[in-house]
């Protein structure tokens, strides 16, 4: 369970996502381990509002997201309130709207983003965690789509990153069954990047987080942004943004420092400038 007595957390939808920030790493907590950190429209807000708080937050240089009770990321949607928001194609299409316009400002995140992945990521939870840019989980994880055990259809998005990671013969296979799978073969499928110990996970996430907060900015939105472009078909590339990144780390006081420091052998202290 989160610590709801650390003074720099900052609760959003009634509690059900939690923001954390803590030298340079930002967290944001899927808080309702009672249904497994399902998410709601509430929480799919409040997520929203989470990630522009730490995207505006100039000191946040990296944001981790995981799931609060040890038992889930996220698994999934809260089925409980498809009645009411999901109940047929139009009711559907409001609540994915809503939805939708959370995954996009994720997808179109400027600062890298982990999903730090103990029990179930099942669902919405796996399109969450496949739009961050590094999944880490435990051994402990499982993971799958039951779109198929529910009667819906599950976006084209999702199933965009989720070729782009698996291939389309598991993607396949994992949309036609709704099986599970455990995090060694999602592993060895391409889902996920590493695994640890259920009791190391969140150490080892912190440490590459801390990592990754430590170096320089501009070279990482550089690698996140030209990363991206490489993902897009050809024609639909914007070179020209990869070229202005490249020159702004170029004539960046980062890029002095970074030679500086090592040359005089130290570690340097980047800026973001």
């Amino acid at each position: 369970m989160p610590d709801t007595s650390n003074p720099t957390e900052t609760p959003y939808a009634d509690g059900k996502i939690l923001k954390q920030v803590t030298d340079g790493v930002g967290v944001i907590i899927f808080n309702n381990p009672d249904k497994r950190n399902a998410m709601s429209l509430e929480m799919w807000e409040g997520f929203g509002e989470a990630l522009t708080a730490l995207r505006d937050d100039d000191a946040v240089r990296v944001v981790i997201l995981r799931g609060a009770g040890g038992k889930a990321f996220v698994s999934g949607a809260d089925i409980s309130q498809f009645e009411k928001t999901r109940h047929n194609a139009a009711a559907s299409e409001e609540y994915s709207k809503r939805s939708d316009a959370q995954r996009a400002l994720l997808a179109d995140y400027p600062k890298p983003t982990i999903a730090c992945i103990q029990g179930f990521c099942l669902g919405g939870g796996m399109q969450v965690a496949m739009l961050a840019d590094i999944r880490i989980a435990a051994h402990d994880s499982q993971f799958g789509i039951p779109a198929a055990k529910l009667g819906i259809a599950y976006g084209f998005d999702g199933l965009k990153h989720l070729v782009s990671l698996v291939g389309p013969s598991w993607a396949r296979l994992l949309m036609y069954t709704g099986m599970r799978i455990d995090s060694a073969e999602a592993l060895r499928i391409g889902l996920i990047e590493r695994v640890f110990p259920d009791d190391q996970l969140w150490g080892e996430t912190m440490a590459i987080a801390e990592t990754i907060a430590h170096n320089a900015p501009l070279a990482i939105k550089a690698a996140k942004i030209t990363i991206a472009q490489v993902l897009k078909d050809e024609s639909q590339r914007d070179m020209n943004a990869i070229k202005a990144i490249g020159n702004a780390c170029m004539d960046s006081a980062d890029f002095r420092e970074g030679r500086q420091a090592f040359m005089e052998k130290r570690k340097p202290k980047f800026s973001g400038k």
